[in-house]
């Protein structure tokens, strides 16, 4: 029997890992979350790199559908590289990180603070410097993650920040499909997607596919293609490829289309058959498309939660793609677990 990779492990543990963050954590996301409904803030200001940004822009997807408040990110260089000091005072500033270590970000958050922001840290590290540098921490309560490739780290911080919206709200409707997630996600990590690996095993390139909330999952799903496979998967909204992108796309070019059961599905089923029919090998995850391939899923029950079920369906293929490559999920080349930024 083939030993498990250290990023299976990490897959396998996502349900336990969110089970403890909604219990052991609670308390915390509640915390801020009064916080913010004390402050009403004019607008949430978000600062993260890498697959913790993936995250930042579910985060604002969700905020705008569920509380009417925008969300802008902020360059982390802003502070670090530039020493610009910005007018964010009546706002929130969330920095999101799972190590907690980069100084860009840390120095944005102190910044933010000082200039009258109230600041909320997502991070695994409750000690860390950006934890330190916060008005509140809401930790991710992981434990260590040792694969190179951020799995349980990255779900973590998608639950705690929609879970804090909806504490913010006091919206009883998606904290039960929160504290459903444990479940749903155990069912979505035992899916595989054969047919789609046994396309792609051999390639170089392809499309990733979202729109809204899936976007950011996407986003997510295209950087660890380049991490884990080295294939130079680019992530567009179905809005946007048919545009510039589409003149790529020829005869048995890969797409993967991430579909959630929300608004957004019709439009992206109909982008995946155009694409389909122009000779695209597109498979999606919606029972929805005639002329591209259907991709097993596990729906949520809400439309807020059902990209975090679509992303551990893919974490699970994409470990399982890497090591039919021949390669190693745990180690990929050039890479190491934390990045220091200035």
């Amino acid at each position: 029997m083939t030993q498990k990779t250290h990023m299976r492990r990490e897959i396998d543990d996502i349900p336990h890992v969110l089970t403890r963050l909604l219990s052991e954590g609670g308390e915390a996301i509640v915390g801020a979350a009064a916080a913010l409904r004390s402050l009403e803030p004019n607008f949430i200001a978000t600062v993260a790199r890498g697959s913790s940004d993936h995250a930042a822009t579910y985060l604002k997807y969700a905020c705008e559908l569920l509380l009417g408040v925008p969300v802008a990110s902020i360059g982390p260089s802003v502070a670090s590289v530039y020493g610009a000091e910005l007018t964010i005072n009546n706002a929130a500033c969330i920095g999101i990180s799972q190590s907690g270590q980069s100084p860009d970000i840390v120095d944005l958050m102190r910044t933010a603070g000082r200039k009258g922001a109230t600041t909320i840290a997502i991070t695994n590290d409750s000690q860390a410097p950006l934890a330190q540098a916060s008005q509140y921490v809401l930790p991710l309560l992981a434990g260590p993650e040792l694969s190179v490739a951020a799995t349980k780290t990255f779900v973590a911080s998608l639950v705690s920040g929609l879970a804090l919206l909806a504490r913010w709200k006091g919206d009883a409707e998606l904290i039960a499909a929160i504290n459903r997630l444990p479940d749903c996600l155990a069912q979505a990590a035992a899916i595989d997607w054969p047919d789609l690996r046994a396309k792609i095993v051999g390639g170089g390139g392809m499309y990733v596919l979202g729109r809204g909330l899936s976007f950011a999952v996407s986003n997510e799903a295209a950087l660890k293609f380049k991490e884990t496979c080295q294939i130079h998967a680019e992530s567009f909204s179905s809005a946007e490829v048919l545009h510039g992108p589409v003149s790529v796309v020829g005869e048995g070019f890969p797409v993967l289309a991430l579909v959630s059961r929300d608004a957004t599905e019709p439009g992206i089923v109909e982008v995946c058959d155009q694409l389909a029919a122009r000779g695209a090998a597109v498979f999606a995850t919606s029972d929805k498309v005639q002329q591209a391939n259907r991709l097993e899923f596990v729906p949520t029950g809400h439309p807020l939660t059902d990209p975090v079920s679509l992303i551990v369906t893919f974490y699970a293929f994409v470990e399982r793609l890497a090591r039919q490559r021949g390669g190693n999920p745990d180690q990929p080349r050039h890479l190491k677990k934390v990045t220091e930024t200035i």
